[in-house]
């Protein structure tokens, strides 16, 4: 074993002394602790960017200087976490699924896994998602617009809306891509997991591999497309100036016309005015108006599920969850944060409807036998057409 003799000792620093004030930047001042680490992992799953966890905990103790470490160290001590679940992020998601499953024996999940064992879909459904299908299934949209997650995949929930008109979710997915195996696949996990009968309206983007799924799979299911993404879509294939001058004629004639034929005559008013008889896409979606204009479709039950309306607050609800930085995990700890709001919310208006009586506008035995019959949100609705 060796041996070290200090032979010469120099007292002085060789460097610049650092000031109080700069103390606390210094590598061997700085520290996350682990009570630091644990808390800013809960104020990741609370949905809470980075840069303001630090304000939090500057708050908390009075001065940036006081926090104990610096903002890059925050950013790399997430940066670290990231790194060690990249690797095992499919497995931690079995592993999850299987956890639910011996919590809640009605869960149902399926992974499916390519010949290098890298995940391609999967799906997954409790309990009360299934109870949830059982009573307001007759209606579903499947959106895949949401890119959610570094690995490109796509996440893919198929929900519904309560008797509150209150977005309930029946099943969700990871899927790899938009092929009409894929959504196939999904479309036979649903029937075979959920209690009742197949949908009697389906809503979908106009997705060429999902307008075959559906056929397929959902032949006596009655497919229409998303007006809301069709509307969209006239930013990009009508020019500014057009798109300015004539596109709130085109949403009043899709939403206003209350016959087929008004819808016609009124659609061939504006492309007559807007001089648009050459737009390929504008012929495309009028042949296709027998899916997605209200004044075609209204004759089955949507639930209100293809307003403006619903659409936006359907897509603000996920994309608070939704990060493509998100791994899989990431994800499913916000998402079921999201899903106990939103299970609350129901639960907050089924008080509301037990506990409270509306006030009543006339003196019609009907209003007043409406109000027991209905819920609060249904009730002012036909209130509002007395």
């Amino acid at each position: 074993m060796g041996k070290y003799v200090i032979s010469v000792f120099v007292e002085e620093h060789s460097h610049p002394l650092s000031s109080l004030k700069k103390v606390h930047l210094l590598r061997s001042h700085r520290n996350v602790s682990e009570a630091k680490k644990s808390l800013t992992q809960q104020f990741s799953a609370a949905n809470v960017p980075t840069h303001q966890q630090i304000s939090i905990l500057e708050f908390e103790v009075r001065g940036i200087e006081n926090i104990g470490c610096t903002k890059k160290d925050i950013y790399n001590n997430e940066a670290k976490l990231h790194n060690e679940m990249q690797g095992q992020d499919a497995e931690l998601l079995k592993e999850y699924f299987l956890t639910e499953q011996e919590r809640d024996p009605s869960f149902m999940f399926k992974i499916d896994a390519d010949d290098e064992c890298k995940l391609m879909r999967c799906f997954w459904s409790d309990s009360v998602c299934k109870r949830a299908y059982g009573c307001f299934g007759d209606v579903v949209v499947f959106d895949t617009t949401y890119n959610t997650n570094q690995y490109g995949m796509i996440f893919a929930p198929l929900v519904g809306v309560n008797n509150h008109c209150q977005t309930v979710i029946f099943a969700c997915a990871f899927l790899s891509d938009e092929r009409t195996e894929c959504f196939f696949w999904l479309f036979e996990l649903l029937k075979k997991s959920m209690p009742a009968n197949t949908p009697k309206m389906i809503i979908t983007d106009q997705d060429p591999a999902m307008i075959k799924a559906v056929a397929q799979s959902l032949p006596n299911t009655f497919h229409r497309y998303y007006s809301w993404y069709i509307l969209e879509n006239f930013s990009i294939y009508l020019n500014a100036i057009t798109y300015r001058d004539f596109y709130k004629d085109f949403k009043h004639c899709i939403w206003e016309s209350k016959r087929s034929k008004d819808f016609e005559r009124k659609w061939s008013s504006i492309i007559e005015k807007a001089n648009l008889h050459d737009n390929e896409w504008l012929k495309s979606i009028f042949k296709l108006r027998s899916r997605w204009v209200p004044a075609y479709v209204n004759h089955v039950f949507s639930a209100g599920m293809s307003s403006n309306q619903y659409a936006e607050s359907s897509h603000a609800f996920f994309k608070r969850y939704i990060l493509k930085k998100n791994l899989l995990m990431d994800f499913i700890l916000r998402f079921n944060r999201a899903l106990a709001h939103q299970r609350h919310e129901d639960l907050s208006a089924d008080h509301v409807d037990i506990n409270e009586k509306p006030v009543l506008k006339l003196p019609l035995e009907m209003e007043k036998q409406m109000a027991e019959i209905y819920t609060r949100k249904i009730f002012y609705e036909f209130q509002d057409e007395l």
